[in-house]
């Protein structure tokens, strides 16, 4: 049983960070259009999901989008910040959400579950879809959930996700280096990294590809407040405390060098689209292909530094 260290991210924070943009309205201007271009990819696959898990569910953003594609299903939205949770349940637990009203007969009612990625609670293959938007990228030990997503998978069930990759924020990460050298930043895993992975934790035929979406900005403040929107820094070594004027000022200046000819600040985001199918064997030449199973990285003893994994650095664009 195989331990993989785990990626520099500190798991409170990044609930903290998220409860404090509750009810994340702010940066649906990215995460629901991944969600439709996931939407777009689900709807060449032939399959008819009786129960969904929304694995890093959010707010719910992503249910209404789900309930319009399959209206018959069981919605379990998960995620560990409970006041993402607590917003979720407000909008569609309590009352009936818009395809509840749209549909002659009612709707199921969609459940809200927090919890680790990773450790579900969810019964052995109990489900027919995980689809996971722009989350697993948080989670400090990815192989973990990709493991405990084939656990509750049926057989011939799928799972399908994005993730943001090391090509994420590439004008932010120079200008930061430029700003303040110590400062750490978030750390990102390579798609190929990904489905090896899957490959690995004993799903079959996986799917990868991956583009460079590009922001384009006025001002440096507006490009700093959209980064701000999407989630903050979980690095266990980030600088702590509110980072002064001067520190800021600094980071402004550095991001005004990068203009482009046209007055614009870009802002590169690299987005990995993965699927992939739960199957009870994986079949090759000699037979049965070996499963790998991880656990669980042991605790740190205090003093002791965190191990890293160093994700693969993204290609020079130049």
């Amino acid at each position: 049983m195989p331990q993989l260290p785990r990626l520099p991210i500190d798991s409170q924070a990044v609930a903290r960070q998220f409860a404090r943009r509750a009810p994340l309205d702010a940066p649906q201007f990215l995460y629901g259009e991944i969600a439709q271009r996931m939407l777009r990819r689900l709807s060449y696959i032939r399959i008819a999901p009786r129960d969904i898990l929304d694995a890093g569910c959010g707010a719910a953003h992503a249910l209404d989008p789900l309930r319009a594609r399959y209206p018959d299903q069981h919605y379990t939205g998960l995620d560990a910040c409970g006041a993402l949770l607590d917003t979720a349940r407000e909008r569609y637990a309590a009352k009936p959400g818009f395809w509840h009203r749209l549909r002659n007969k009612p709707t199921p009612a969609a459940d809200f579950l927090q919890a680790d990625l990773a450790e579900t609670g969810l019964p052995d293959e109990s489900l027919d879809l995980v689809w996971s938007n722009l989350a697993l990228h948080w989670h400090p030990e990815p192989h973990l959930v990709l493991q405990e997503w084939r656990r509750i998978l049926r057989n011939d069930a799928l799972a399908m996700y994005s993730s943001l990759g090391p090509g994420t924020f590439r004008e932010l990460r120079e200008a930061l280096a430029e700003a303040d050298p110590d400062t750490r930043p978030m750390e990102f895993v390579d798609m190929h990294d990904f489905g090896d992975l899957m490959l690995q934790v004993g799903f079959a035929d996986p799917v990868m590809d991956q583009e460079i979406i590009t922001l384009t900005y006025k001002t440096a403040d507006k490009l700093l407040e959209d980064v701000r929107a999407l989630g903050g820094n979980p690095h266990p070594e980030r600088r702590r405390g509110l980072p002064g004027r001067a520190w800021r000022e600094r980071l402004v200046r550095a991001l005004e060098r990068r203009r482009h000819a046209d007055g614009t600040i870009h802002l590169s985001l690299e987005v990995a689209y993965g699927h992939a199918w739960r199957v009870p064997a994986r079949r090759g030449v000699f037979g049965d292909l070996p499963v790998t199973t991880f656990k669980r990285a042991q605790p740190l003893e205090d003093g002791k530094p965190l191990p890293r994994v160093v994700p693969r650095k993204p290609e020079d664009p130049s």
